[in-house]
């Protein structure tokens, strides 16, 4: 688990405790026109961004900043978010004698961006280019080793400074990318009500704040309300109200939901299934959308709400099943792997008012597999 510098591990085990980006900017073309965002944190920015994004998004953002009388330094990031890549970007930053630090893109660039700069203490920048996570706005990092696995989680001080999102070039991105960023902002709320029910804690090692659960309910709310318009802009690389209320959702609604309403048994479910190391190659929020049917399951949700959530996730067409996943021949024996990992004794899965084994792991996911799979065929979602 991460280690938060900011966490209340020695205090009043009462304390609540809410976190967020210091400041949240979300509109059309606002990489254009974001300057005064951005000036407070000085004159000389440090842009990182994958090879990708850098030539289609960063190289004009650049040239705007640029333009604008800032002095930039832009690097290509490439590979895994590894303590080496962390090192590196830090030195390459240091030495271009930068005033802030600007994370341009995905996940792993973020995590190296948030990583790199904790470690030369200057402000932190993320400008997501997809709505596909609610990364951007946390402080926290996931590590990898140069193979891909996963090394660690960072926690850090603080959230990044500024979240800087321009809801043109999350238009721009594929559809799937959005949907994938509902799944994960689904299992918000119903991690968040969740840890109420249990009178949990969340990564900051302190109780929930009404405000927490408020926006972790309304997050859900939101997606419920404007997933499919919001696609359809997607699918037209249109801007619309209803686009931005699910980037909002998805981002930041989730971000802060998660971060300070907690996370439960969705989250370890999901991760648990990386130890197999096969199945398709799914997104973060496509793995998710199966985890929260397997905590519904394990927690005895009324047929009406589990079959709410498993039609809007068919819908939205992510995995519901173990064949969604690429995963129909799952043995015995790797199942009680995936049981067992999500069962490891520092998993917030322990947090669920419900019986928590391996064994009741593998039996949720069994069954979650064979009821989706039913409904698919009764519903005339499976040929």
């Amino acid at each position: 688990m991460p280690f938060f510098a900011f966490s209340n591990k020695e205090g009043n085990d009462l304390v609540k405790i809410f976190v967020s980006p210091s400041d949240f900017v979300l509109g059309s073309d606002v990489l254009k026109t974001g300057k005064d965002f951005l000036v407070k944190f000085g004159n000389k920015p440090f842009l990182l961004g994958d090879p990708f994004i850098m030539e289609n998004v960063g190289k004009d953002f650049a040239e705007y900043l640029t333009d604008e009388g800032m002095k930039v330094t832009s690097v290509s990031f490439t590979g895994e978010a590894t303590m080496a890549a962390i090192d590196s970007v830090g030195n390459q930053a240091k030495d271009a004698d930068c005033d802030f630090l600007i994370g341009l893109g995905g996940g792993k660039t973020i995590d190296t961006a948030k990583s790199a700069a904790s470690n030369l203490g200057i402000p932190l920048v993320i400008i997501p280019t997809l709505a596909s996570t609610d990364a951007p706005t946390s402080r926290l990092a996931v590590i990898y080793k140069e193979d891909g696995s996963l090394e660690n989680y960072l926690g850090f001080n603080a959230n990044p400074n500024l979240v800087l999102v321009d809801s043109k070039v999350i238009a721009g991105a594929p559809t799937r990318f959005l949907a994938a960023g509902f799944g994960d902002a689904l299992s918000t709320w119903i991690e968040a009500r969740a840890i109420k029910r249990a009178f949990g804690k969340t990564i900051l090692s302190g109780h929930q704040t009404l405000t927490a659960l408020a926006i972790a309910e309304k997050c859900e709310e939101v997606i419920f309300e404007y997933a499919f318009e919001a696609l359809e802009a997607n699918a037209a690389n249109v801007v619309t109200p209803a686009l931005e209320y699910a980037i909002e959702a998805n981002i930041l609604m989730s971000g802060l939901g998660f971060e300070s309403g907690g996370t439960c048994a969705v989250h370890p479910i999901q991760n648990a299934f990386l130890v197999l190391g096969r199945g398709k190659n799914l997104m973060h929020g496509e793995r998710v959308a199966f985890g929260i049917l397997c905590q519904l399951m394990m927690e005895g949700a009324p047929k009406a709400e589990f079959d709410r959530y498993l039609d809007f996730l068919i819908r939205l067409g992510l995995p519901t099943t173990l064949e969604d996943q690429g995963l129909a021949d799952i043995t015995a024996e790797e199942l009680k792997m995936v049981g067992e990992t999500a069962n490891a004794p520092w998993e917030s899965i322990h947090q669920l008012p419900a019986e928590v084994t391996p064994e009741s792991v593998v039996n949720a996911i069994v069954a979650v597999d064979k009821y989706a799979t039913t409904y698919k065929k009764e519903h005339g979602f499976l040929n």
